[in-house]
């Protein structure tokens, strides 16, 4: 038996002196068939100059053959389910002794589940109101608005300025300019700076002022800084909104009237809240169960999960026009810092592929069909080109694993016992 320590095995194993010397022979007759030696003809050259000549490619074949055929044979007697590839220690080989060697490796842990079908969750299903569907009208009647060139004036609160504007100051490298830059007065999501020194000024009108970057602004480049702008004000414009009537209902698609569109619109908002409430539900079982179960993960998922949290880390800086290398980072700090995480989420991703094999839970080739197809319309690639590259790169697999976790997770939620919040 394997020695264990968590998930991490040793394995001592032993190749009989017999089955050394056969594998050896039949490497140094295939190396005698193809050996070119001085002073002797192809295939000629005599066995012992060959073992001499050749021993340490003999060793490497011998080994590289025997040594994964006996650990598969060691691995399927004993029912491991072996992560990765194992750790060749101590390696014992030597003409007329057996071959020893020891297998250091981890395994995936066997998990003795608890009861998962009646998990206690707060839960209901989420309401909407009228003034939630009027807001969502409202959104889209904002969506369908026209903006309509206005004469020469002062600009205004609810005006929407064109502007050029060119950074002189303040910004590292290239200045910014933006030759139509549209901003709503007094909006939102306008920042005050600019609303300030844009309102009053009249077409033609120009200017010149700072603007104070909030520190987590979207513009990475900008983000924090203190910015010197010189602005001109190119015109002036209105937005106008669609009137709200049975016409308007029409043109957005297969509605008689505007009673059937905001049924549609509630239909929306309550599917989209339904599926953020049933997500929310299923992280808490999930986190339950966690808490629950208490067992040693393999410390090579733990660190494949640490790694893509790290990634996602830089992609998100990325994103948000920031440039990992110019940021001095501790990474290993930063590993460190997601190493709980990470071991969480790989016990959660254990637990739900154990739960998955009790219930005899998984995706259909029709699911996995399906979603193939999804992605294909999405990238407007061929079906077919998309599946036999999804086959040869493994993401049907990754396809068929995330069906499967989102089907355990679902069965998980209709056996929960939801209580009111």
């Amino acid at each position: 038996m394997p020695l264990v320590e968590g998930c991490r095995h040793s394995l001592e194993v032993s190749i009989p002196v017999q089955e050394v010397e056969r594998e050896t022979g039949q490497v140094i007759e295939d190396l005698q068939k193809r050996a070119k030696l001085r002073g002797f003809r192809p295939g000629k050259a005599p066995v012992s100059i060959i073992r001499k000549e050749f021993a340490g490619e003999v060793r490497r074949k011998v080994l590289e053959s025997l040594i994964p055929k006996h650990l598969t044979k060691r691995f399927e007697a004993e029912n491991l389910n072996v992560v990765g590839s194992p750790d060749i220690k101590d390696v014992h080989f030597h003409e007329g002794e057996p071959l020893r060697f020891t297998a250091e490796f981890e395994v995936v842990p066997d998990i003795e589940l608890k009861d998962y079908k009646d998990v206690e969750i707060p839960y209901h299903d989420p309401e909407v109101t009228d003034k939630d569907i009027e807001k969502r009208v409202e959104e889209i009647r904002d969506q369908k608005a026209q903006f309509v060139n206005v004469d020469p004036r002062p600009i205004q609160d609810g005006d929407f300025a064109v502007l050029t504007i060119e950074s002189i100051g303040g910004v590292e490298g290239e200045p910014v300019r933006q030759d139509e830059m549209v901003l709503e007065i007094g909006g939102a999501g306008s920042l005050p700076a600019f609303t300030e020194n844009v309102r009053g000024l009249t077409p033609g009108d120009e200017k010149e002022f700072e603007v104070a970057y909030p520190a987590d602004y979207d513009s990475g480049r900008l983000a924090g800084r203190t910015v010197r702008f010189h602005a001109m004000l190119k015109g002036i414009r209105r937005k106008d909104l669609p009137e709200l009537n049975d016409e308007f209902a029409q043109d957005l698609g297969d509605y008689r009237n505007v009673d059937e569109l905001r049924e549609a619109v509630r239909k929306s908002i309550f599917a989209q809240r339904q599926l953020e409430s049933q997500q929310a539900a299923k992280d808490q079982i999930v986190d339950k169960l966690v808490d629950w179960h208490d067992f040693a993960v393999p410390e090579a998922f733990v660190e494949r999960q640490v790694r893509s949290r790290v990634e996602q880390g830089v992609r998100a800086m990325a994103d948000r026009g920031l440039d990992p290398r110019s940021i001095k980072i501790d990474w290993e700090k930063a590993k460190a810092s997601q190493r709980d995480k990470a071991v969480r989420e790989v016990k959660a991703s254990l637990l739900l592929t154990r739960i998955a094999e009790r219930e005899a839970i998984g995706a259909t080739r029709d699911e996995v069909d399906r979603e193939v197809e999804r992605v294909a319309r999405q990238q407007r690639e061929p079906v077919a080109a998309l599946q036999l590259r999804f086959e040869k790169d493994g993401t049907l697999g990754a396809i068929a694993s995330h069906i499967r976790t989102e089907k355990t997770l679902n069965f998980l939620f209709e056996h929960a016992r939801k209580t009111a919040d």
